[in-house]
């Protein structure tokens, strides 16, 4: 006599309970490492994030949307997240939280335009005219539209830093009014790619691991890149830190302990920075 469909069910139906129970034990069991801050270093942190969870697939890592280097920091203090990414040094009274700091990659901070804009590089005599607005049009006639970034952020503060000419075109710029402002790298890169004629900075990092269809611009004839910056010939960059709790968990210790491996360095390096060897940052 053969057996009727009723009963297989019957037989099946509490192994396909069990089954569903043992999956979802096993979602519920993986230990989830949360990890936000600075915007430009969220696509390569992204792909250490997946080469990670391959090799350790009882773990789950949530890279956060852009919290600035002061919301990565700050929630870190507060518990909400275990790794904070800084594209800054400390502050004095963010020292005084006591959070430990390590740095890991450094990455080419550019200049860029659009892909419409038909150039490969700028001097720094032009680009303080750019934003002076003693230029106005590019070669081929097509106005510049500049987007910038808050002066409070941290790309905006290493712009001003790479000389007191630059510095100073770029603060008369943000006060001049009528300027398109980014609050994120990942707006400003948006904005860059969408409206035409634009001309503002980004990180190599950023462009490469969001595949960004942006134009790198060579600044005083050196092109950016890791060989660049590691050579010294390249001198605009930012550099990244960790930052986590005194007594981090294990996971976390782990996972900074694979960005410092050679497959962290390896993903590092192919995504536009120059990995390093994880000294204590201030």
């Amino acid at each position: 006599m053969g057996t009727s469909p009723t009963w297989q069910l019957k037989r099946i139906i509490p192994g396909l309970v069990i089954t569903c129970f043992l999956l979802q034990s096993s979602v519920h069991a993986a230990e989830v490492l949360k990890i936000g801050g600075v915007g430009s270093a969220i696509g390569s942190m992204k792909l250490l994030a997946a080469a990670f969870e391959k090799l350790h697939q009882d773990s789950k890592i949530e890279v956060l949307s852009s919290l600035g280097s002061s919301g990565g920091i700050k929630a870190v203090s507060k518990g909400a997240i275990d790794i904070g990414i800084a594209g800054r040094p400390m502050t004095d009274e963010e020292r005084n939280l006591g959070l430990s700091v390590i740095e890991y990659a450094k990455t080419p901070l550019i200049f860029t335009t659009g892909k419409d804009v038909k150039i490969s590089g700028l001097s720094s005599e032009e680009i303080i005219k750019i934003y002076k607005g003693e230029t106005l049009t590019w070669p081929d006639g097509k106005r510049i539209r500049i987007i910038l970034r808050p002066i409070s952020d941290s790309e905006t503060m290493i712009l001003k830093t790479l000389s007191p000419e630059i510095g100073k075109a770029v603060e008369g710029a943000l006060s001049s009014g009528g300027m398109k402002v980014a609050v994120t790298a990942q707006e400003a890169a948006d904005m860059l790619e969408k409206i035409p004629g634009t001309f503002g900075f980004s990180t190599l990092t950023l462009i490469i691991s969001e595949n960004r269809s942006l134009n790198i611009l060579s600044f005083n004839g050196v092109t950016p890149g890791v060989k660049t910056l590691r050579d010294g010939s390249y001198p605009f960059l930012e550099l990244y830190y960790m930052i986590t709790k005194p007594e981090p968990s294990a996971l976390v210790r782990k996972f900074t302990d694979f960005v410092h491996s050679p497959e962290g360095r390896k993903i590092l390096e192919e995504s536009g920075n120059l990995a390093v060897k994880g000294n204590p940052g201030s």
